[in-house]
């Protein structure tokens, strides 16, 4: 069993940065898409941004331009760098791991909390 960890959470000001990190304990494959999701409080979880094994990245639009995700698929690690934070970025992020061909899996970190205030 995979388990993510989350790290880099906080409280910044508007305008500001944060870098969140992600890291995998135990074998992910290739083929898989690791990423960032994040769930405001009442709204729904939705895709902040992805990145598959081969460094594909797909974005939300509402992030576009303001946040970068990497990997680094030799140490299981998945970044967010978030620039230009705005009020309605507070949330809590999650990490995901997910694989649809076989071995299939679909892991979830327990989440981090970004507060963006002044």
């Amino acid at each position: 069993q995979v388990q993510l960890a989350e790290s880099g959470g906080g409280l910044v000001q508007p305008g500001g940065s944060l870098r969140l990190s992600c890291a995998a304990s135990g074998r992910l494959f290739s083929g898989d898409i690791m990423g960032w999701y994040r769930q405001a409080p009442g709204k729904e979880r939705e895709m902040v941004a992805t990145v598959t094994s081969g460094g594909t990245t797909d974005y939300a639009d509402f992030v576009t331009g303001r946040f970068t995700i990497s990997r680094d698929n030799a140490k299981n690690t998945v970044d967010l760098q978030m620039n230009s934070l705005k009020p309605e970025d507070t949330a809590v992020y999650y990490c995901r791991a997910r694989r649809v061909l076989l071995p299939r899996y679909d892991y979830w970190g327990q989440g981090t909390q970004v507060t963006v205030s002044s």
